[in-house]
């Protein structure tokens, strides 16, 4: 049997669809919003009817900065479309400074030879009503 062929999702901003929305109303849940500093997302995947996603998100929680990964997996075809799963594992932390090194220790996803790509936060998470990023 082959392994299936991953295509590259359709035209869009970095970090922009439907999959980023709900994967960005669940760490805006999940993580205190003010404590995030910084995001950076890999192309979406897709095979077949799912569509996957990866982010990498900064937060600096007094002293330490923590390193992120949140993945998403969305059903976009078929009889289980609109099926979402998602998952947030911090994968590093360390002193403030250390955000490059703390950054070059996340694993490459083996799929796409391409970087992650650095996005607003503001542009990304949710926003109350006035505009302003929602407290997680």
């Amino acid at each position: 049997m082959t392994a299936p062929r991953l295509y590259g999702a359709p035209a869009g901003g970095p970090g922009e669809g439907p999959g980023w929305a709900r994967l960005a109303a669940a760490v805006a849940g999940a993580l205190p919003v003010a404590e995030l500093d910084g995001l950076w997302v890999f192309r979406p995947l897709r095979s077949g009817a799912v569509e996957w996603g990866t982010a990498i998100l900064s937060r600096v929680e007094g002293d330490r900065r923590r390193i992120y990964t949140a993945r998403y997996a969305h059903t976009i075809k078929g009889k289980e479309r609109g099926r979402f799963h998602w998952d947030l594992q911090e994968v590093g932390s360390g002193p403030l400074d250390a955000l490059e090194a703390l950054l070059a220790q996340v694993p490459v996803r083996a799929e796409s030879g391409e970087p992650p790509v650095a996005v607003p936060l503001a542009t990304w998470l949710p926003t109350a009503d006035d505009g302003e990023p929602r407290e997680g």
